[in-house]
């Protein structure tokens, strides 16, 4: 399967190590061989239609001057949508920073794409969120298959288990907890830190940004609820149909407080069909949401077998960019 690689942060990185990795594996269980034919950062693209080896892909961009190591390949300054309209791709994998905005450039870049008949793989919330609707309408319509199992959950199948391991079954609601940051911060809270202090401890370990309000505030959280909605429910709904609140007003008083009544404080993300939330609640200790630290957990209520959670890591370059390859994987044996 002949790709275009679009953005080499830790995702695209990511994704080059599995390849590096599970190469021969993935030949002799599906059949698979991965051939990255282009690779674009910001500072343009290497070309290569025999193939690029993505263990020297990954050695030139990680070295000083990037992809310009990599010569006589390296064309600077060219951008992804020319290299998707005259690279000769089966694959487009679009890693660029989310963008919730209007979704660019990743919503151009996935949409020229479909267009030209690529098959799409992304972990890019933005134009997922804001016209999935639209961009599963143009796969079709082209015959091209769009995988985004990434946007939520990072490399826990919870996408996929909705959709084709309850076949026959319908989702009813569904709940959970959607963002690690803020799951790690009240973990740490309930541990006896402060607000702040948890959220310092956060940054120093890589589970906030600099700017942690996309977590904190819980926007991230209603984005991936949206595409879950969409995704396992059919439902039209809209980011900003989400009600919303974050952590930032949790105090050490609401977690004793709660610890009292045998209870956590929780950012729990909750779709009935009709109404939308994203806020801080109080849940048993024996609930299921109740995981800790970084983790991620989704119940899905469904009419036949009633609750099932999905637990595992929501975040993290190497499991997230493992949702990529699963996806890979799935329109490649899809395609045979």
């Amino acid at each position: 399967m002949r790709a275009i690689l679009v953005g080499l942060g830790a995702l695209g990185q990511g994704l080059l190590g599995h390849l590096i990795r599970q190469g021969p594996e993935l030949l002799d269980t599906y059949g698979l061989r991965v051939k990255i034919v282009a690779a674009l950062d910001t500072s343009g693209a290497v070309v290569q239609p025999s193939g690029i080896d993505p263990e020297a892909l990954l050695k030139g961009k990680r070295a000083p001057g990037g992809l310009s190591n990599l010569q006589p390949w390296f064309r600077p300054g060219r951008r992804a949508l020319e290299i998707i309209h005259t690279v000769d791709a089966d694959l487009v994998v679009e890693v660029t920073p989310t963008n919730i905005v209007d979704g660019e450039p990743a919503m151009s870049h996935i949409r020229g794409a479909l267009k030209t008949r690529r098959h799409v793989v992304t972990a890019n919330k933005g134009p997922v969120v804001l016209a999935n609707s639209y961009l599963a309408s143009l796969a079709e319509e082209q015959g091209v298959a769009l995988r985004f199992s990434g946007t939520v959950g990072g490399g826990t199948p919870v996408l996929d288990l909705a959709r084709k391991s309850l076949r026959g079954d319908r989702v009813l609601q569904i709940q959970g907890i959607v963002n690690g940051t803020t799951n790690f911060i009240l973990t740490r809270m309930a541990e006896g830190l402060d607000f702040d202090e948890a959220l310092e401890e956060a940054k120093k370990l890589g589970y906030a940004e600099a700017n942690p309000s996309y977590d904190v505030e819980g926007t991230d959280a209603a984005i991936k609820l949206t595409i879950l909605a969409h995704w396992t429910m059919g439902s039209k709904i809209h980011v900003t149909d989400v009600a919303v609140r974050g952590i930032a007003g949790v105090t050490r008083s609401d977690i004793e407080r709660a610890k009292a009544k045998g209870m956590v404080v929780k950012l729990i993300a909750r779709f009935d069909g009709q109404k939308a939330s994203v806020g801080p609640e109080l849940i048993p200790t024996t609930d299921p949401l109740n995981v800790p630290g970084p983790l991620n957990a989704v119940t899905y209520v469904t009419d036949n077998v009633g609750p099932i959670t999905l637990i595992g890591k929501g975040a993290g370059g190497r499991e997230t960019s493992g949702a990529l390859l699963r996806d890979i994987i799935d329109i490649h044996l899809r395609s045979r």
